[in-house]
């Protein structure tokens, strides 16, 4: 025993597989920060975990945390990411909460997404809280997207709720319906449940870019308030490695 100490004495820092695969993801998401235009990553730091990527640092416009955000899932390997950016703007982009509430209010308002007179919005310290009620999520998204590159703004937290639909017995088959039409998504893993305008979907996905998908054909539907996405990020490459350390180190007992 001594001598195979003796012999081997780096095994115990060798890193597994699952460490490689995630130095590997981080590199990844490093250079798809780098390479997406109009996004200033050097203030960003990404930490990967068991393929959960961390975004933390500082970026100088919320659009751009937003962006870091929705870049960094979709990158090859992610099972999901969370955004811890502070948006740290730059001082001739502060503005006085009254000045960037009109602009947030011109902006919404030249939108044709948006039923006029529908969303109110508060700000205080260049966050900007969004409310009313609208038919369809897509509209309660666009509302985010609309401000998101409105200069002075920190933070949007989107308050705005979704009318429900009256006919609620058809929300099931036509959600598994856009599935099936749907040429990226494999709805053979995905088993969809519905009540009171609140949709679950649960299943495995190959990634985030999937996943984004079969939450965007729920939410398409009329009068979908929330959906519950309990959809396991689990890419084909990481499924094969995790299916190999069972094969070579099963459990005992």
């Amino acid at each position: 025993l001594q001598d195979r100490q003796f012999r081997h004495p780096r095994r115990s820092q060798a890193r597994s597989p699952i460490e490689t695969a995630d130095r590997t993801i981080r590199s990844r998401v490093e250079a798809a920060l780098a390479w997406e235009p109009g996004l200033e990553a050097g203030g960003v730091r990404v930490s990967v975990e068991d393929a959960v990527v961390t975004l933390d640092g500082f970026v100088p416009t919320f659009a751009q945390s937003r962006t870091a955000h929705r870049v960094s899932r979709r990158v090859l390997g992610v099972a999901d990411a969370i955004c811890a950016l502070v948006v740290r703007l730059a001082i001739v982009h502060t503005r006085a909460d009254e000045d960037l509430e009109r602009a947030v209010l011109a902006a919404l308002r030249w939108s044709a997404s948006l039923p006029e007179d529908r969303v109110a919005i508060g700000v205080r310290d260049g966050i900007v809280t969004l409310r009313g009620t609208v038919e369809h999520q897509c509209q309660k998204d666009a509302a985010s997207r609309l401000i998101e590159d409105v200069i002075g703004v920190r933070h949007v937290a989107n308050d705005i709720a979704v009318a429900p639909d009256r006919n609620a017995d058809a929300l099931v088959p036509a959600i598994e319906a856009a599935l099936w039409r749907s040429g990226v998504v494999n709805p053979r893993r995905i088993r969809v449940a519905a009540a009171d305008g609140r949709v679950v979907l649960i299943g495995r996905v190959r990634s985030w870019a999937e996943r984004e998908e079969v939450e965007r054909q729920a939410w398409a539907a009329p009068g979908v308030r929330s959906v519950d996405a309990r959809l396991r990020v689990v890419p084909p490459a990481r499924r094969r490695l995790l299916n190999d350390l069972v094969r070579r180190f099963p459990r005992v007992g």
